[in-house]
């Protein structure tokens, strides 16, 4: 009988869930805005996991949150921290994986493994918004563009604008200014991305560069992200395909779901939280 074990990434911009069948295969995956109601966000998006799976909640053998609103979801059987679970699903997706950028809305994580792919180290961004993916939204708003325009808008580029602002607050006066000089909008976002992975590099550096680089986060939807990330290490870097780059962490939720569920069966324990 087949085990179907759900991750849901609540993280500070989108909330992600999916479905996992006998811990290798993905059956369904969904997004939402997780605005400031985190459990209901999980919600929302665990009932479309289900519904586009044709499933019902008690088909789902154990769930795992993670991210930014893992410790609010009431429903979770359990919760497990977006480092571990990054590591998780990059390592699913590509096994040879030793170091992980992970870029989001608000937070930026480079993560070194061992060869069995569990985290050695880590390291974050700080607070300033100028090294996440917000700054790349701030900066696309600014110009009259929509989220979802940024990947066209940088690939259009000609040159990068350089903006060498290291708070979000100067960098956005950067931005307004070449605006006003009447610099091309697709050039000011290759440029602010460009801004943004030399941050990422940094981040690299202090965690420490071993190969192969896998790239994971919301940001990494834009193919100018990547392209730009693998110029500045001067090597290749294994990115998911189309939107399953947002999932990683909540596939790596799924499958320590499912290590667990294993765990406690065999162990004759309950597998459900507070059973």
């Amino acid at each position: 009988m087949s085990v179907f074990t759900t991750g849901i990434d609540v993280g500070s911009t989108y909330t992600k869930a999916l479905i996992l069948k006998d811990g290798n295969e993905i059956v369904s995956r969904a997004m939402v805005n997780t605005g400031f109601r985190l459990e209901e966000a999980a919600r929302k998006a665990y009932n479309a996991a289900l519904e586009q799976a044709g499933m019902s909640e008690s088909d789902s053998s154990y769930l795992v949150t993670t991210g930014f609103g893992r410790h609010l979801v009431g429903f979770r059987d359990v919760n497990v921290t977006d480092i571990n679970a990054s590591a998780r699903g990059a390592a699913f997706l590509f096994p040879k994986t030793r170091t992980i950028l992970d870029v989001g809305g608000q937070t930026m994580k480079a993560i070194q493994l061992t060869e069995e792919g569990r985290v050695k180290s880590f390291r974050l961004n700080d607070k300033c918004a100028a090294g996440t993916g917000a700054f790349l939204e701030k900066t696309a708003r600014y110009m009259g563009y929509k989220i979802e325009e940024i990947g066209a808008l940088a690939a259009v580029s000609k040159t990068a604008v350089p903006i060498s602002g290291v708070c979000a607050v100067f960098a956005e006066s950067e931005v307004i200014n070449h605006l006003s000089q009447g610099m091309a909008p697709s050039d000011i976002m290759y440029g602010s991305i460009v801004s943004l992975v030399a941050r990422s590099v940094q981040l690299l550096k202090r965690v420490g560069m071993n190969p192969e680089f896998t790239l994971i986060g919301g940001i990494l939807r834009f193919e100018s992200m990547s392209h730009v990330v693998r110029e500045q290490i001067k090597t290749d870097v294994n990115v998911a395909e189309g939107d399953l780059v947002q999932y990683v962490t909540a596939l790596g939720a799924a499958i320590l779901g499912h290590r667990r569920f294993e765990k406690l069966q065999r162990e004759g324990q309950p597998t459900v939280a507070g059973a």
